[in-house]
């Protein structure tokens, strides 16, 4: 069956919930869509964090192979759904349908990622010091490889109904890690979360795991997220979200009696820095260019770029033309949910607002209820670095210039601005040095440095970094996109003098299942 029915998932099992009634929302109409959800309480995540429990020490203690099976079988279930799922995704959350197909071939294509990742023995890199009885002082035999910490929270995100959220990035690594999951659906897209928890239920089923494997559930953040990130059975939490939002769950982990680990991506602005030659040598084509990655998706990525910084000058003068002419000339794009349109709204108005603060340029007005006009404005460098409000991150297609003096004011905006999680910089002749200079700084402020590009799309693989300083994320050694995503879930555990019969077979004698491993330092596979 390829239609939502209202009810949460709890270790396999359908439940209505007993509380307050949502329905989803198409924003491009204003209706409310089939069927009602009605949201769980603190007995269903009492439920479900038990079942997650009861199952953790069974799904850590298979074979990895099985964990890729699972993996590999959810990937197949959500493509079974058809266009079902893309359909109803659209339909929740206005995004067109292409970008959906696409999205739900990264959510397959990353599930996948992972279960390679554990076929091939690369979920991490068992080392081993043998012993050394005849040192001064002698040396032990250390063994050392990575245990799961435990049931996570995943938090699914309003702007990616699919790859970001049921059967996500945070699911995937988590699950690939060889932790249970218990999701909490985001209230814009519950139709969707409900399709694809039933692919991921049936995929645990299919696959003759435990069923706590995998809960969903739908509530009220402040109650029932935070009664789940409070959960004692829960050990790590996945967030992707709004800064207030991210740091409400990451005080509640840290009031625990236990504290855990949130993994929060809570707020960028992505800062692009056009160098002197670069705006010489091409700057309305940068300019076109740019309101491309503004606009995109309505400006509700994680990585739409929200501020521009270069030298003010007749080569600036042709890219904020260039970009004028672009974003007047954009479409007015329908925006994820109303509560996201009127806070959009009141960002640009608030931001417009101050002083020294100069609008330049603002898309067509549809009229619509929750359309985005895009907003290009400017100000000062001096302003810009004295005035934190003017660095807050606006959810939507609107972007600050700041205008410098020279080339030691865009190194001291660069300085002043928070974590990001991406930082671009556009280089052309003669840039090489300023490049060089400014490189060594954006490398301390954001988890991903682009030249000569832009940040709107974030590829899923190996090498890839989605994440960054604070408040980018709320722990800025990790990521949330590419296969380190699963080191989030792991924790290194040191086996001294541990019988050769009771050792994991992961630091065994002989290399039973063919790891790459450094033995006394060495990298191979013996």
């Amino acid at each position: 069956m390829n239609t939502p029915t209202g009810r949460m998932i709890i270790a396999g099992e359908p439940v209505t919930g007993t509380g307050t009634e949502i329905r989803a929302v198409d924003p491009s109409t204003g209706e409310q869509l089939d069927p009602a959800f009605a949201y769980g309480g603190s007995a269903d995540v009492d439920r479900a964090c038990a079942a997650a429990c009861d199952a953790f020490g069974q799904y850590r203690a298979l074979p990895v192979t099985r964990r890729a099976e699972l993996l590999e079988r959810i990937a197949d279930n959500i493509e079974a759904i058809g266009d079902a799922l893309v359909e109803r995704a659209h339909a929740e959350s206005g995004l067109p349908l292409a970008r959906l197909t696409g999205e739900r071939g990264r959510t397959t294509g990353q599930l996948r990622m992972f279960a390679t990742l554990l076929r091939d023995g690369n979920l991490e890199i068992p080392r081993i010091d043998p012993a050394q009885p005849d040192r001064t002082p002698p040396r032990a035999d250390i063994r050392q490889r990575a245990v799961p910490l435990g049931p996570v929270a995943v938090f699914g995100a309003s702007n990616f109904p699919l790859a970001f959220s049921v059967a996500g990035g945070d699911t995937a690594s988590a699950l690939a890690a060889g932790c249970p999951v218990v999701v909490k659906s985001h209230d814009a897209h519950p139709g969707t979360s409900e399709l694809v928890g039933r692919a991921i239920s049936d995929a645990v089923a299919e696959t003759q795991l435990p069923a706590g494997t995998f809960s969903l559930l739908f509530g009220h953040g402040p109650d029932l997220g935070t009664a789940l990130v409070t959960d004692p059975r829960i050990r790590a939490v996945g967030f992707t979200g709004s800064r207030q939002g991210g740091l409400a769950l990451v005080a509640a982990a840290q009031a625990r009696p236990r504290p855990i680990p949130v993994y929060a991506e809570m707020s960028s602005t992505n800062p692009v820095f056009l160098l002197p030659g670069a705006l010489a040598d091409r700057a309305g084509e940068i300019g076109t260019a740019f309101v491309g990655s503004l606009t995109l998706g309505a400006g509700q990525f994680c990585t739409n770029p929200g501020i521009v910084v270069a030298v003010d000058g007749p080569d600036l003068h042709r890219f904020v033309d260039a970009a004028t002419t672009a974003i007047t000339a954009s479409e007015p794009a329908t925006m994820l949910t109303p509560g996201i349109a009127d806070a959009y709204a009141q960002g640009v108005s608030t931001l417009s607002g101050h002083d020294g603060v100069e609008v330049l340029a603002r898309g067509s007005d549809s009229g619509g209820p929750i359309t985005c006009r895009p907003a290009l404005l400017a100000t000062d460098a001096e302003r810009f670095v004295a005035e934190e409000a003017l660095q807050q991150e606006v959810f939507g297609s609107c972007c600050i210039v700041v205008r410098c003096q020279d080339m030691a004011q865009v190194h001291a905006v660069a300085e002043a601005l928070e974590g990001q999680l991406t930082a671009t910089v556009h280089t052309g002749t003669g840039d090489e040095r300023e490049a060089a200079t400014l490189l060594s700084a954006l490398e301390l402020l954001a988890g991903r440095v682009l030249f000569n590009g832009w940040p709107t799309g974030v590829e899923v693989g190996h090498a890839m970094v989605h994440g960054g300083p604070f408040p980018a994320t709320s722990d800025s050694r990790t990521t949330s996109v590419g296969t380190r995503a699963v080191d989030r879930f792991l924790r290194p555990v040191s086996y001294q003098d541990v019988p050769s019969g009771l050792l994991p077979s992961a630091i065994a004698d002989g290399n039973p299942d063919g790891l790459f491993r450094r033995i006394d330092g060495i990298p191979g596979t013996q």
